[in-house]
């Protein structure tokens, strides 16, 4: 685990001009020591990370069921009640346009799910991230695009997909959100949701620096040309 993990969570706070603390995400198959349990009845999975950015916490699967869009996207199999929950949404969404048949089954999802899930502003939990999520704005998505490695994967409905995606492989991926993340999350309507594998975190974060100054000299020599232009009458 990286020790820097505070000092990441400032640099991109700052470099990204963050208005919340970057989301640590940990998936354990034990509780983490000294870190107190959820109570539970958060009504969505984007609860969890609404709430990750002010304590850690960690919550075990039953914990998740509340939410069955959230508990498929996690890996939770759609059996029992849970299940039952999910095919009744699911066809109320599609009765109401919102869903197209078949859309359901092209949601990323964990193939097994973790056992437990910290939660917590990043460098506050005494484990590694498997998973950073972040807040942004269209700016910050903008420099977290160049500083990636590669094209970018963008996620919709649900916001929570953005977890799995990453762990199937992106190094760094986007989400639109979902009209139900924006309530639950009040993120409101100018931000979106990065998100950066655990393991990529220390590179994408060196990486941003380096591309955030950059666009400081570019935005002053273009700040510089538009002064100087003189728009025809």
């Amino acid at each position: 685990m990286p020790a820097n993990l505070a000092d990441l969570a400032r640099d991109l706070a700052h470099d990204l001009e963050l208005t919340s603390p970057p989301i640590q995400i940990s998936y354990l198959d034990a509780p983490p020591h000294g870190i107190p349990r959820h109570p539970g009845g958060a009504p969505s999975v984007c609860t969890f990370f609404s709430e990750g950015r002010a304590r850690p916490f960690y919550a075990d699967l039953r914990a998740h069921e509340a939410c069955e869009i959230g508990a498929f996207v996690l890996g939770i199999a759609p059996e029992g009640e849970v299940g039952q929950r999910l095919m009744a949404t699911v066809g109320q969404m599609q009765k109401d346009g919102y869903l197209a048949p078949g859309d359901e089954a092209k949601i990323p999802r964990n193939a097994t799910p973790p056992r437990f899930v910290a939660y917590g502003p990043l460098g506050t939990l005494p484990v590694a991230p498997t998973n950073v999520l972040l807040f942004a704005s269209p700016k910050s998505a903008m420099l977290a695009a160049e500083a990636a490695p590669g094209p970018i994967p963008m996620n919709g409905r649900p916001m929570c997909a953005i977890v799995p995606t990453l762990n199937q492989g992106a190094p760094v991926a986007m989400s639109l959100g979902c009209i139900g993340s924006r309530l639950y999350t009040g993120m409101g309507d100018s931000a979106l949701v990065l998100g950066v594998r655990g393991d990529h975190l220390e590179t994408f974060a060196h990486r941003v620096r380096q591309i955030r100054r950059a666009n400081d000299g570019v935005e002053r020599e273009d700040a510089r040309r538009k002064a100087d232009y003189r728009p025809a009458p």
